[in-house]
């Protein structure tokens, strides 16, 4: 008979809690998340426009990219390191073309520069696609948004699980030697 309470009394709770914490960001953005489900899906099937890219750090980090340049002029020229710090200019937009961030409105370190070490302060998908260029090159990156800002709210624009695409080109990378 105890052991029916105690079910019962957890069975109860269990349901209190639950109605008390009421939708979850999943359920709110539901729509959303799928929109944005189905358009990388979309997009990962265009093999003709984008590559899909993989870390070498985690089989699951994908991103898709498209290279804007002839990668063959720029296959000699230096590649970033997971711990690089590059110099890069970006868009950053979602997939409805809704422009969120641009290094164009930076004056520093120098104009339209945004200067970034790849293993802390970015996202992880740009990690991912920055450490596949070399410099000089130019490319458009989509990122899902398992490796952008996940479930979280950023802004206006960027809502819980929006992929993002950025027009990225690597300028420099600084500190890099080669002897």
């Amino acid at each position: 008979m105890k052991k029916i309470l105690f079910y019962i009394s957890v069975a109860l709770t269990a349901v209190i809690v639950t109605s008390c914490l009421g939708s979850t960001v999943s359920d709110e953005y539901k729509d959303w998340r799928e929109k944005n489900d189905s358009w990388f899906a979309q997009q990962k099937a265009n093999t003709s426009y984008y590559t899909t890219i993989t870390a070498p750090w985690d089989a699951n980090a994908q991103v898709l990219m498209h290279w804007f340049n002839d990668t063959m002029l720029t296959r000699n020229n230096l590649r970033p390191l997971y711990t690089s710090t590059v110099w890069v200019k970006y868009r950053g937009m979602t997939i409805e073309n809704a422009p969120f961030d641009s290094s164009y409105t930076r004056t520093s370190p120098a104009d339209s520069i945004f200067a970034c070490q790849l293993n802390s302060g970015v996202i992880e998908g740009w990690a991912v696609a920055v450490t596949r260029m070399h410099v000089g090159d130019s490319c458009r990156v989509a990122i899902p948004y398992t490796l952008g800002y996940g479930t979280y709210k950023m802004s206006s624009v960027v809502l819980p699980y929006t992929n993002l695409i950025f027009d990225i080109k690597l300028v420099d990378i600084t500190g890099y030697e080669t002897h």
